[in-house]
């Protein structure tokens, strides 16, 4: 079974790059392209790193391996828009000039905790192969509880940019909130208790 789903959710993952790609070729991003590029790419980072969150509340309410199978490979999709999200911020926003990306850092609070997001993903996705988990053992596990943190981050940063918590923010928020609630041991605990009874 894997073998059959696990290319076609690397496909599926895929096909927001695709798309954004399509768009810049064939000049279809309306006036304001930059804008609309680091919107997709933002969003489908925080998209994907609430997906990956999600596998293991999955796996303990589920009781199904497989879900643990495509936490990795959504990481690391969230990984790869998160780092296109930000080459179009000091890229296209900025022309890598460093001056200005540097002030917005330092005084823009979405600005520094997006930034802060996607450098606590750095070691995550350096870190993510089967090698360097034998090689960390525990601390492994240690290091990838960053994701949580890095969800509020995402989350954080996309209330913050939009200065509201209304609708789109809003639903973001209750997601990560429930992932994070599922992971209390208290609930995995009544979740144990029931597929018992």
């Amino acid at each position: 079974m894997i073998k059959i789903f696990k290319p076609t959710i690397f496909v599926l993952c895929l096909v927001p790059f695709i798309i954004i790609a399509y768009q810049i070729l064939f000049n279809k991003l309306g006036a304001e392209p930059v804008k609309q590029v680091t919107h997709h790419t933002g969003e489908w980072t925080l998209r994907f790193i609430l997906l990956s969150l999600a596998m293991t509340p999955l796996k303990n309410i589920t009781k199904i391996l497989i879900w643990i199978k495509y936490r990795r490979m959504l990481g690391l999709f969230a990984f790869f828009y998160g780092t296109l999200h930000l080459l179009t911020y000091i890229g296209f926003d900025y022309q890598f000039n460093l001056d200005p990306i540097i002030d917005d850092v330092l005084n823009k609070k979405f600005i520094f905790i997006g930034l802060a997001a996607w450098l606590l993903m750095l070691p995550l996705a350096i870190t993510s192969n089967q090698k360097m988990m034998l090689i960390l053992k525990q601390n492994w596990k240690k290091i990838h509880r960053l994701s949580y943190l890095i969800g509020i981050f995402a989350v954080l940063h996309f209330i913050w940019l939009s200065k509201t918590i209304f609708f789109e923010p809003l639903i973001y928020l209750i997601i990560l909130i429930t992932l994070l609630t599922l992971r209390l041991d208290i609930i995995k605990f009544l979740f144990k208790k029931k597929s018992v009874t």
